[in-house]
């Protein structure tokens, strides 16, 4: 392979500061250098966090991104920032949740995603976002997400 696929990125290997809102997010990207072949790949965020936009109080979620590649990748240090920049970003959970599916497919095109969004709860009740789009190739394999339900009795 001659080409450097990763001679771009701008994020990777370097000091980067926090961008202040997702909409001033770079996600980036690299070529697949697998896209002959069909394949799954899943992101974990365990401690995702936004901001009520009417309390300002934040909002935790355990978020989990699943995609089959088609030519693109998303880098994963800039999918990170990405996520970080919702910190200080308020939206409800439905909004965070599908503009993040809605802004990766923009960016890398993928054949499927699904992203699962497990929100813990405030006001009593916990919130669980979910968005998929595409159809799986046959012959990938796609386990569940492994988030356990809300279970506020034990």
């Amino acid at each position: 392979m001659s080409d450097n696929i990763y001679q771009d990125l701008q994020q990777l290997g370097g000091d980067t500061v926090l961008p202040d809102t997702p909409e001033n997010a770079i996600l980036e990207s690299v070529k697949n250098p697998q896209a002959d072949v069909d394949y799954m790949i899943r992101f974990t965020a365990p401690e995702f966090t936004s901001l009520c936009p009417m309390t300002s109080q934040p909002d935790f979620a355990h978020l989990v991104i699943d995609y089959i590649p088609d030519q693109l990748l998303v880098e994963s240090k800039s999918l990170k920032l990405f996520l970080g920049s919702f910190r200080n970003h308020g939206a409800f959970h439905e909004d965070c949740t599908v503009s993040i599916a809605r802004r990766l497919i923009e960016e890398i095109k993928p054949k499927w995603i699904r992203i699962g969004g497990y929100w813990y709860p405030r006001g009593g009740i916990p919130i669980d976002v979910f968005f998929a789009q595409g159809e799986i190739p046959k012959g990938v394999w796609v386990p569940e997400q492994g988030v356990a339900g809300y279970r506020g009795r034990g």
